[in-house]
Formats: C-alpha cells, structure tokens, sequence
C-alpha cells in the first residue's frame, strides 16, 4: 500500500482515538479529504521542480507508534540549549514527554496542542487562531487532518517572556521507520516579546519523515524571535511549514540553521497585515554527502511602510544539493517596501549542486526593493593572503567560511545558540576554531 492511502485509510482510526467533539473536528475532516486530492507534491509543480519526496516516501511508516520509549534527560542533554534557563515542551516519537519538560500557565501558557484543544479555556484562542494561515496544499493539510499534538504558546499582551521556550522532538527508533506531524500554534498577543528554539533529532538510523506546520501570529507591537536548528541524523527527512502574520508594528525573525538531515524542505511563509513591520528570514546551510536542503520562502508585502530581509547562505560538499526559491510580493498599497534578498552559496565540491530563484513581484511603485544571488567557490586572493600569514590550508578555508556566514550570526539574539551554532559550524568543517564568532 502507498503512503498516501494507509493515511488516508489510517484517519478513521484516528478519528477514533481522538475527540470528535473537538472545535477542529470539521477543519480535520475537510484537510483529509483535501490531502486525497492533493497528495504529495512531485516535480511537476513549480515550487517542487527541483526536490523530489520519491526517496522519502518509499518507507513504510508506522503512523501511530506502537510502543513508548522513555528517556533520561542525561541521555538527550547534549540536544538542547542546557547553557541557560528555559521553558521545554518535549515529545518523544510524537508523544508528550512530562519528565523532560518544563511549562508553565503562570501568566503565559507553554504547553501542549492537546490541552488547547480539549479544554474549554482554550476554545476562543483556537477558533480564532487555529488554521487560519496555513494553506489548503497536501502537506499542510495532511498535518491538519491529523492534528492532535504540538506546542501550543499563547503570551497574553504586555508580556516579556523571561526566559526562552525550546520545543524539541526526539524519534527513538522504537519503530522500523517512523512518521510524525507535530502541529505548533504561537499567538503573541501586543506589546510581548517571546524566543522560541525548535529542534527535531533522531536517536538511532531508523527512517524517520516530519510532517510539520507551526502558525504563529505577531499581534500589534509584538516581537518573535525563532530560532530552527536542523542538524539531524542523515536518515531523518524533514519538512517544515512555518506560516507567520503580523500585526501593526511587529516584529518576527527566524533564523535557520540546516546541517544535518537526508532531505530538509523548508516552507516559511511571511503576510504582513499592518504598517511599520519588520520581517527577517536568515539562514545558513552547511551539508555534505547526498543530503538536500530547500529553502522556500515568501513575504507577502500587503500594507505600505514595511521592510522584510532575507539573506540566506549556503556551504555544498560532495554530492550535496541545495536550493533556494525566494519570492518577494508587493501588493499595489504596499507603497514605501523596503524588501532586501540575497542567497550566496559556496559549492566546495565539483559534484555538488545549487538551484537559486530569488523573485521579486513589484505591482507598487515607491519601493527599494532588491535581490541577488551568487555561487561560486573561496577567494582565492583572500587564501592566498591567509596562506602568506603562515595559516594553514584547512584552517584558512575554515576562517574564509566562518566570514562567509558571519553576518547571518551577527543577528542571533541568544549567545548560548550564537556559541552553539558556531561550534556545529566548526565541526561540519573539520576543524577547531579557538574563538566564537
């Protein structure tokens, strides 16, 4: 049986398991029968042209785990930002796991998708928030059908979230091969300010597919600061669907660091409802082997007076392939954008491969908007000067690529993930740099 009839043969018995009084009963029903029409993406449609899921599907996924591991917080320390003090909403092979986490209801909520949606508490928050931005495609959908765990944040306005909020997924390899889809909803409410870190990491080689989607809205004078660090095992697929709106004045930045994982597609999505916004999208990419790594962006410029900055890079080895297909909307209102998008990737390898589309949709015409991208390999004048200085070969390429990237960590607001990530970034280079960028 294919992937796309046992879910869609597997929704009964999910609907079986879960609550059919629940206020998302109707919306999951409509998502299965969308996802039916849809399927999965192939080469074929546009926005998929140059990553192919053929590889990713071919797996037979346990849908619903059979058995729960439990883990120690000594075994997965190493995963998580442990530095500093956070909040933790942690899952283990898509179930809640209560001794790794830490949330809290006090004047916040962090805590889970299924609370929100069982209890009536919640119900306003959900009927108002819940499905709104994410669109009708198959993936999306198929998330929305099944639908029942996930991080669910709500900081209430006039609220600065003390501490960051980590949302990790552990997959065990408990089972043969595993699909999970985590649904996150993020409501920041005016005037609040919150940090989020979101890792999903496999334990084993086991295949494992994320299906995942995140809505998060940035109400009026809000602040998001998110953070993706993506450096899974090389058997493990992910594919992010994140989907942002914004309110007057708000500002959301969301950086994405991708190093690990068989195939990553990342779908990030910004709608500007408002003036005087600020959206960020950074990324860097490292990879090597066969791994895929596509960043699929959007920023939909519907009120005047805003900016939006994209600037993604990217590091190929082996038969690495990378892409990244940007697109930028101005909408006729959206008089005085300023819209910046740049992709610069460095191919280390013959065989590696990049396929960059920045696009720019301009229906306005008191704009500064510009995009860019470029490909190539490391300045050999700058080497040579490195080289002169008595810098070995390695070192000095290693030096070169920490400058490539150093302006998308510039911008990461939380040292300890700052110090982190440039440690991923030394290892991923093979070398041992004595200072932190």
């Amino acid at each position: 049986m294919e992937l796309k009839e046992k879910l869609v043969s597997s929704f009964m018995a999910f609907e079986n398991m879960v609550d059919i009084d629940s206020p998302i009963h109707d919306i999951r029903t409509e998502a299965i029968k969308n996802f039916e029409t849809e399927g999965f993406p192939s080469k074929r449609q546009e926005a998929w042209k140059y990553t192919s899921l053929n590889s990713v599907l071919k797996h037979d996924y346990s849908v619903f785990p059979k058995h729960e591991k439990a883990l120690e917080y000594s075994d997965v320390k190493r995963y998580f930002i442990h530095e500093i003090d956070t909040y933790k909403i942690v899952f283990i092979d898509g179930k809640y796991s209560s001794h790794l986490s830490q949330t809290t209801h006090d004047g916040i909520d962090v805590c889970l998708m299924s609370a929100a949606l069982s209890k009536p508490k919640y119900r306003l928050i959900i009927e108002n928030y819940f499905n709104k931005i994410a669109p009708k495609d198959g993936l999306s959908s198929l998330n929305t059908a099944f639908s029942a765990e996930g991080a669910y944040i709500h900081i209430p306005k006039n609220k600065l979230v003390t501490k960051p909020i980590q949302i990790v997924h552990f997959s065990t390899g408990n089972e043969a091969a595993l699909m999970v889809q985590p649904r996150n909803l993020v409501v920041v409410d005016e005037n609040s300010h919150v940090q989020i870190i979101e890792r999903h990491q496999s334990l084993t080689d086991n295949p494992v597919l994320t299906n995942s989607v995140t809505e998060i809205f940035a109400n009026k004078r809000a602040i998001v600061d998110y953070y993706k660090i993506q450096n899974d095992r090389e058997s493990a697929s992910l594919i992010d669907n994140t989907f942002i709106n914004q309110k007057q004045e708000s500002i959301a930045k969301v950086h994405t660091f991708s190093f690990g994982g068989k195939l990553t597609r990342n779908n990030l999505n910004f709608y500007q409802n408002g003036e005087r916004l600020d959206s960020t999208m950074k990324g860097i990419t490292i990879i090597g082997n066969k791994q895929h790594v596509d960043h699929n962006t959007l920023v939909h410029h519907i009120e005047p007076n805003c900016e939006s900055h994209q600037d993604y890079k990217g590091i190929f080895n082996d038969s690495a392939t990378g892409v990244f297909n940007g697109k930028v909307i101005v909408e006729k209102d959206a008089q005085k954008t300023n819209a910046f998008q740049a992709n610069n990737n460095i191919l280390i390898s013959d065989k590696a491969s990049i396929n960059t589309k920045p696009q720019l949709e301009i229906f306005a015409d008191d704009v500064k908007c510009s995009h860019g991208c470029t490909i190539g390999q490391l300045d050999e004048s700058a080497m040579f000067y490195l080289r002169s200085r008595g810098i070995p070969e390695k070192e000095a390429r290693a030096l070169l690529m920490f400058a490539f990237s150093n302006n998308v960590l510039g911008s990461v607001k939380i040292p300890e993930i700052k110090s982190r990530i440039t440690k991923i970034i030394a290892s991923k280079l093979g070398v041992n740099i004595g200072f932190d960028l």
